[in-house]
């Protein structure tokens, strides 16, 4: 238990020093929403269930569906503004 408990924060530093670097917004979003899914998962381990729920819910779902409508409209501006 203790090495999956090692691996898990190794990945969520990993996903937190990612998307620093990432340049692609979409990519961005992604480990986003893996970051917070393994949030989720530790904080099930800390036997935390009430913030795994509301990481779960806010962080990995509404958060992230916000962050693909706003990535949408940006490109769908850029594609306007580059056929003028």
């Amino acid at each position: 238990m203790e090495l999956f408990k090692i691996i898990l924060l190794v990945s969520l530093i990993v996903c937190a020093v990612s998307v620093a670097f990432t340049k692609d917004l979409l990519t961005s979003i992604i480990i986003f929403m893996s970051y917070s899914l393994i949030m989720c998962v530790i904080w099930v381990l800390l036997q935390s269930p009430d913030l795994a729920i509301t990481e779960a819910a806010v962080g990995a779902g509404v958060t992230s569906i916000l962050f693909f409508v706003t990535l949408k409209k940006i490109r769908a501006i850029r594609r306007e503004e580059q056929d003028e």
